[in-house]
């Protein structure tokens, strides 16, 4: 496999088709799903046919955009995990807080 066609394989698949989903409809309403996408890919030739290539791509839930009434509005993906994991961080560096207090204080 030659390592421009995998890069221009790689080239088609960052297209918008992975950011905007397929509009649907439902009681008058259009939603338009959105994900971010990113990825990179790379590839090298020592000579003598020792060639290799690689890709990555990540892709996660950005939101949608709600049509109605001619209108368009945005609603954002809340990954739930994260929201929890922010504020258990929050209440360790608050709790460690609150004890190097009560240690200073004795």
């Amino acid at each position: 496999m030659d390592t421009a066609e995998v890069l221009a394989g790689a080239q088609a698949t960052m297209s918008a088709d992975r950011v905007f989903g397929t509009p649907f409809e439902k009681d008058g309403v259009t939603v338009l799903p959105v994900a971010s996408v990113g990825g990179g890919g790379g590839g090298g030739d020592k000579g003598q046919g020792d060639a290799g290539v690689g890709f990555g791509l990540r892709a996660r839930a950005a939101g949608i955009y709600v049509i109605k009434d001619g209108k368009a509005s945005w609603r954002p993906a809340v990954n739930v995990n994260l929201v929890i994991a922010g504020g258990q961080l929050v209440a360790i560096a608050g709790l460690l807080t609150l004890r190097a207090y009560l240690q200073s204080r004795s």
